[in-house]
């Protein structure tokens, strides 16, 4: 169906080829190697950045981009009579949200959501808009709806390694080193737009993430099925095969669980062999 509403994202939301084959706008972040500045998902792929710390052991530095990018990044669009629907990575985490506010502030027809997340998280809510639009809604009401949902995004992840936490200053000396000795394996989660721990799991990463998988769709158990992301750092392909089985498992349909691979600025906090299962926990009711 044609449509005079665009929905973009950022990069952030790590929606790999999906940006394309839904016809969302991705607005890539900084990502800076030292003195390097790259633009995420264009020319900087994760592989760099495990390669620069291996050689540096320090953590590449991440940024939002400026107000007046957005501002030509959305007029891309208006200019071409098209209505944009921006979601945004969580305003606690980034200062996105607040430059694509006011970027679209200048100029009409553009609509910027926070969406309270981050990876996937962000990127549920980009394609449940792209689901609105192509069934042919404005961009108010899909504004709306979206609104309505984000409060119910799923989004967590299972950390496989301290290093990058500690580095990033997510995690103070003390806790990494108890982290390491006894080989800790926290879970990140969003709630209300921040990160925090959501649990500890204590040992083997690839024997705790079916655990891990039991706890979140144990404690948030009123899925959206129409689709969950498998979301990973470069996992092993066995262990992102058991979590797929045991998402089948609890009902959901083996062509609605898409796997993506975190992009460079998520990989930049979490470190390598990262994954999470994300979903909108309303059910479809809204």
């Amino acid at each position: 169906m044609e449509t005079n509403v665009q929905i973009t994202s950022d990069s952030a939301s790590d929606l790999n080829d999906l940006f394309k084959i839904r016809n969302i706008g991705e607005m890539p972040l900084y990502v800076m190697l030292g003195e390097t500045q790259y633009l995420d998902d264009i020319d900087i792929k994760p592989s760099q950045i495990f390669e620069y710390y291996e050689k540096t052991k320090e953590l590449p530095k991440t940024a939002a981009r400026s107000i007046d990018d957005f501002y030509d990044f959305f007029k891309s669009y208006t200019d071409r009579n098209l209505s944009v629907v921006h979601i945004a990575i969580s305003s606690q985490i980034s200062a996105t949200y607040e430059h694509a506010l006011i970027a679209a502030q200048k100029l009409k027809n553009v609509y910027v959501v926070d969406g309270r997340s981050l990876s996937s998280g962000t990127g549920l809510l980009a394609l449940a808009a792209a689901d609105l639009r192509d069934s042919g809604l404005d961009a108010p009401h899909i504004v709306e709806t979206i609104e309505a949902r984000k409060k119910e995004v799923q989004a967590s992840f299972m950390i496989n390694t301290l290093d990058f936490l500690y580095k990033g200053g997510r995690c103070n000396g003390l806790s990494a080193f108890f982290g390491k000795a006894f080989s800790i394996k926290p879970t990140l989660q969003l709630i209300n737009g921040n990160i925090t721990v959501a649990r500890k799991f204590l040992g083997n990463f690839n024997k705790n993430i079916i655990k891990y998988v039991d706890y979140t769709l144990q404690k948030y158990n009123r899925p959206d099925k129409t689709r969950v992301f498998i979301t990973h750092t470069y996992a092993e392909e066995a262990t992102v095969a058991a979590v797929r089985a045991r998402l089948i498992d609890y009902g959901f349909a083996d062509d609605s669980i898409i796997e993506t691979f975190a992009g460079s600025t998520i990989t930049s906090h979490c470190g390598k062999s990262t994954l999470g299962i994300l979903y909108i926990n309303d059910g479809n009711k809204i």
